[in-house]
């Protein structure tokens, strides 16, 4: 019976090992190719820049002030001043 418990707690363990490497290695890699990404792509968001918005302008039902001074309150106190509205589109439902 012991030798029994003794196989399934190393198999257990090398079970945990395994899977704890294999996160990491998914960790480490989604940090490199975010590094890469960033560091290649042409989008580089200034802190001082205000955020510039494209809207439809022809259409009829645009966007209030009000509704896109939210929108851009959110996106900055959601990703702590460094996410920038670039675009926004009323839904079509």
């Amino acid at each position: 019976m012991t030798q029994d418990l003794n196989t399934a707690l190393l198999m257990l363990a090398i079970g945990m090992i395994t899977v704890f490497i294999i996160l990491s290695l998914v960790v480490a890699s989604g940090h490199v190719i975010i590094r890469i990404v960033n560091r290649f792509s042409s989008f580089v968001p200034s802190k001082s820049s205000p955020a510039r918005i494209r809207t439809k302008e022809k259409t009829s039902n645009s966007l209030r002030p009000a509704k896109v001074a939210a929108i851009i309150a959110a996106v900055s106190a959601v990703t702590n001043g460094q996410g920038r509205v670039v675009k926004i589109e009323p839904n079509k439902d």
